[in-house]
């Protein structure tokens, strides 16, 4: 019998493009709005920047609501989008969009935040995949969160939708993470030994003024603020659903596992730490075609072979969960190639023509759009290699 325990639910941030220019928008019409929070009023939020907006799916007991909630929300808001004139994408980092001629958008919150950040607040144009998964205890929540370090660049790996910035190529397959590292209490968390010593924490920078409270930390795991929940931030905005729903399963499967193993990774020590920054960069870097640090090993272990062991691990708990299908479609990455690897791919293959660069980008924008509003398939160029960008 599938288990409704370890609830969960998954929020994407998604860019809005001109449907002409293909460019971030500027300024968002107050009509699309509307239209979009009377199609969608408890699901969608306003973002920091007006070219940026959220959707969460409500509380779910099975991958099979999560599926149908995700898909309802990316096909709604994409048509509602392209009847405004704009495109819906689904990717960690816009393929063109300049950061410096976007503006804010006009909230109360958002206006503290750009006070505080400023010019890095305006640089923060970026988008995310969070999963929430329930964890009522705040004991075992914060001993997951630290001993779910070593996991998390696997599930970055995974994402990775973010290799253009400014319009240009990176030379990475998740920059998204580079830029987002600007701004303050991100990054990985500390290694806190109990909800105390991270209470202690909070509690001294809300007095201190440091910050309003904990929703201002933005750690790429963290306790959530508003829910008894632990919550995924390290992933990329996911181009394509099933990659969403593979990685949420992936998370969600790892959150059951660790809380049923209390002592698995107990013991990470300031050098685990570390290695699993340096993997990070390594998603960053590599996305799935690169290599782990292994600590037990002291050895450079492919994403594959990780993720192989991962899974292997997991078995009982995808099966108590209803996770099997989704969680192994996280195979299908690995073999096939994340977002960022079709984005290079359909960008060499179009600027190769007359078009050049700007049709490079042009072509990424409307794959990423076609693929975002989880219609079949979508549209994939004729004779695309899909791993011809990946390094």
């Amino acid at each position: 019998m599938v288990s409704s325990a370890y609830r969960f639910g998954v929020e994407e941030e998604y860019f809005l493009s001109d449907a002409e220019s293909r460019g971030a928008v500027r300024k968002i019409a107050p009509r699309f709005i509307e239209a979009a929070q009377a199609a969608f009023p408890d699901e969608l939020q306003r973002e920091m920047l007006q070219s940026q907006i959220e959707v969460a799916t409500p509380v779910c007991e099975s991958m099979t609501q999560a599926r149908q909630s995700l898909r309802r929300l990316r096909s709604g808001l994409a048509t509602i989008a392209r009847e405004h004139d704009m495109l819906l994408l689904a990717c960690g980092t816009h393929p063109s969009a300049v950061w410096a001629r976007q503006r804010a958008t006009e909230a109360k919150r958002y206006d503290g935040i750009m006070r505080d950040l400023q010019m890095l607040g305006s640089r923060n144009q970026l988008c995310g995949l969070h999963v929430h998964v329930e964890v009522p205890d705040e004991e075992q929540r914060i001993s997951i969160m630290v001993r779910m370090l070593p996991y998390l660049p696997l599930l970055l790996a995974l994402s990775t939708s973010s290799p253009f910035w400014q319009g240009r190529r990176t030379g990475l397959m998740g920059y998204r993470l580079c830029a987002y590292a600007e701004l303050p209490r991100t990054g990985l968390p500390e290694l806190f030994t109990s909800a105390a010593d991270y209470r202690s924490y909070v509690d001294t920078m809300v007095a201190s003024g440091a910050m309003r409270d904990s929703s201002f930390i933005w750690w790429a795991i963290r306790s959530s603020h508003q829910h008894p929940t632990l919550e995924l931030r390290v992933a990329d905005s996911c181009t394509r659903l099933d990659d969403t729903l593979a990685i949420t399963a992936l998370y969600r499967c790892l959150v059951r596992h660790l809380a049923r193993k209390p002592g698995l990774n107990a013991d990470l020590t300031a050098a685990s730490r570390a290695l699993a920054g340096e993997n990070i960069w390594r998603a960053q870097r590599y996305g799935v075609h690169g290599g782990f640090v292994c600590e037990k090993r002291r050895a450079m272990l492919p994403v594959g072979q990780v993720l192989d062991e991962v899974l292997g691990m997991l078995a009982e708990d995808a099966a108590a969960l209803g996770c099997g299908l989704d969680l192994a479609h996280c195979r299908t990455i690995v073999a096939g190639g994340t977002s960022a690897d079709m984005q290079l791919a359909i960008f060499e293959e179009a600027r190769a023509g007359a078009g050049g660069q700007s049709a490079g980008l042009v072509a990424v924008t409307d794959w990423i759009a076609a693929q975002t509003r989880a219609d079949d398939d979508g549209l994939v160029p004729k004779g695309a290699n899909l791993l011809r960008g990946a390094a």
